[in-house]
């Protein structure tokens, strides 16, 4: 008998992996959805008798979709398919009811255990179409994708180190220009003052430069997380911005190598600011930033006043490789 398998992301490239990763001869039909709520409205119209999970979406994200799920005793098998591999976020999908846990990029063994495991591989007699073909991928979504499954690892790490639960947003990819750079980061307050580190990296055509910006009024939490005396020194507040940066700028550029199957050589960290407002920040260093594709983190802890923002900006020379490296997906 056929099962009605719901694909819920909202990211292209995420739903045409999953598809294809899907056992070919899986007696399925499937539908996608962008959303959490796109999601629901699918699972109460009877098309996601299964149903593969995504955590950061729009409108209403993965947790939301467990609840009304749990809630409502919706009749679905929900397997959660997330580039958020943190310890706590597994713990709180199995306590909405999940089924269990794919941690991104997908793997199609990884996808035909668990399917096998919960006995809801019903095999076809012939191949069945999973019409993955018919899903357009741009170069943006594609990026989005890489950074969303970076931007995990490097929570994944931080949340491991200070025993916390690190908040994930959507990642923001873009091609933008200098000017467009600094409104971009407009969603930090004109006033709020920021202290800031960057980090070039190159590989084989791919270059660029990582940012970290880290609001000042979270170097006292922070230092108080990671153990240091005196938290208000100076010396401290270097000391925390550049753990900091070491950890997410050398985790999320791991993972994107990774998914990129190339290598990255890192320059030494440098401080480019101390105590400054945005506009400061982007206007003392503007002739370092002409035209890039910029990928941006807004990470936050839960329980914690502490934010910091992490930017992945590559050269505009970059675009060509990164669109070649991901051709596979973009066809």
């Amino acid at each position: 008998m056929t099962i009605s398998v719901l694909i819920c992301d909202d990211s292209a490239m995420a739903r045409k992996q999953m598809a294809r990763t899907l056992p070919k001869d899986w007696d399925v039909d499937i539908s996608y959805a962008t959303n959490g709520a796109e999601g629901l409205e699918a699972i109460r119209a009877g098309k996601g008798e299964v149903v593969f999970l995504d955590l950061n979406m729009p409108v209403m994200d993965g947790y939301e979709v467990l609840q009304t799920v749990q809630q409502q005793d919706l009749p679905a098998l929900v397997i959660v398919v997330s580039g958020d591999i943190q310890i706590k976020a597994h713990e709180r999908v199995k306590a909405l009811g999940a089924l269990d846990f794919i941690q991104k990029p997908v793997s199609a063994d990884a996808i035909s255990n668990i399917l096998q495991e919960y006995g809801i591989l019903t095999l076809a007699q012939h191949e069945q179409p999973k019409e993955a073909e018919m899903l357009k991928v741009d170069l943006r979504d594609a990026c989005q994708e890489i950074a969303n499954v970076a931007m995990g690892q490097a929570a994944n790490l931080l949340a491991k180190l200070l025993d916390v639960f690190v908040q994930l947003p959507i990642p923001n990819v873009n091609v933008l220009e200098v000017s467009e750079l600094t409104m971009a980061l407009k969603a930090t307050e004109d006033s709020a003052k920021i202290s800031a580190i960057c980090q070039g990296f190159i590989g084989a055509g791919i270059a660029g430069e990582a940012l970290l910006l880290f609001h000042d009024a979270s170097f006292n939490e922070m230092a108080k997380l990671m153990g240091l005396a005196n938290p208000e020194d100076k010396n401290t507040e270097l000391e925390v911005l550049m753990d900091t940066g070491n950890v997410l700028i050398g985790a999320f550029l791991n993972g994107i190598s990774e998914q990129l199957d190339m290598k990255f050589s890192q320059a030494h960290p440098v401080v480019l600011g101390r105590h400054c407002t945005v506009n400061e920040l982007i206007h003392d260093n503007s002739e370092k930033w002409q035209r890039t594709l910029a990928m941006e983190i807004n990470y936050r802890i839960e329980n914690h006043d502490i934010q910091c923002d992490l930017l992945l900006l590559f050269t505009e020379d970059s675009i060509p490789t990164l669109s070649y490296k991901l051709g596979y997906l973009l066809d």
